[in-house]
């Protein structure tokens, strides 16, 4: 399946693949046309950048104009992992990766399926351009059984995606740390997406903090303000009021749907996750998911700690939730949102 795949890919189709992070839609990064489907399938904007994936040990000054130190330490420390570095692209390297832009995202995954894959792919010399496996701005896939209900009859033969190779579900849950390394001289490393790879951990390697996005840094994927947005509201309160809440909304004959770590009481659906960063952001996606398949009026989410750790799986919460302002008091006051 894994030289059928890579065949696939250098043919210029589609294959959805697993990473540790979440699964990817794939395609050739130097296919324009290929590049091009992967926006086509989604349905995503076409200013809006995609990561190119590579094997362990590739050259990376093949895909970058210029590599700094700190990338290479980073990529020392981190890859094959859940780390994304944005370095300005090499000349020849397509604009149809970086949404326009001079800059490219490249990651090394640790998934093995990946990993072999991008080793039968152009003899290990190539990128694969992924982007996460869903519809543009939806939650994304950690199970080969999401890519399918994504896509549906555009998997196969005859769809734009070729295989979808299953891996298992993704450990870490949610998308990639991204870094910008492409504006070292003037702002130093950004952190434009957290994720599993924390602001501590790269400043342990590299010396300097992370500072935090600023007006002029380079559009990167997953960091629109509404994103992995299930079709259901999502709402998120803090552990101390969220029982009353759930009474309200019950109270005003509301469904409600709840994610939550702590004891809470019973409500029309629920699933508990793990007390903890990396045990919650494993089960999120997966969790709202599946809420959103209940009926619910709402998914509700008890809000996790707001400390470093917890960054990453806030981050995607906040953007789940982005534009339900108000969501809970229209429902339990049948007024609109506001």
């Amino acid at each position: 399946m894994i030289k059928a795949a890579a065949r696939a890919l250098e043919a210029g189709r589609l294959v959805a693949l697993p990473t540790e992070t979440v699964y990817g839609l794939g395609a050739d990064a130097e296919n324009p046309a290929a590049v091009a489907a992967i926006y086509a399938a989604k349905g995503r904007p076409q200013d809006h950048p995609v990561i190119v994936h590579v094997a362990p040990g590739a050259d990376l000054d093949y895909w970058a104009a210029d590599i700094p130190s700190e990338a290479r330490q980073l990529a020392d420390a981190f890859w094959p992992g859940p780390l994304t570095m944005i370095v300005k692209r090499a000349p020849h390297i397509p604009d149809a990766v970086s949404g326009g832009q001079d800059t490219v995202g490249i990651r090394c995954p640790s998934h093995p399926v990946a990993i072999e894959l991008l080793q039968a792919f152009k003899g290990g010399k190539g990128g694969i351009a992924a982007p996460s496996a869903n519809k543009f701005g939806a939650v994304s896939p950690t199970t080969a059984q999401h890519v399918r209900d994504e896509f549906g009859d555009d998997i196969g033969e005859h769809g734009r995606i070729a295989f979808v190779l299953d891996g298992g579900q993704s450990e870490v849950g949610i998308e990639s740390t991204i870094v910008d390394l492409s504006r070292l001289a003037t702002h130093g490393p950004v952190l434009l997406r957290p994720g599993h790879i924390s602001a501590d951990a790269i400043a342990a390697v590299i010396d300097q903090v992370p500072a935090r996005p600023d007006a002029a840094a380079p559009r990167a994927s997953g960091t629109l303000e509404s994103h992995y947005a299930p079709h259901t509201p999502v709402a998120m309160q803090d552990t101390a009021t969220l029982a009353d809440t759930l009474s309200r909304l019950q109270g005003a004959g509301r469904k409600v749907a709840l994610i939550h770590y702590s004891d809470l009481p019973a409500t029309h659906a629920a699933v508990r996750l793990p007390n903890s960063p990396e045990g919650f952001a494993h089960a999120l996606y997966a969790a709202l998911r599946g809420m959103d398949g209940t009926g619910a009026d709402v998914i509700l989410v008890e809000a996790p700690p707001q400390d470093g750790p917890w960054l990453g799986v806030n981050d995607r919460l906040r953007r789940a939730a982005h534009g339900s302002t108000g969501i809970v008091h229209g429902l339990i006051n049948n007024t609109p949102a506001l």
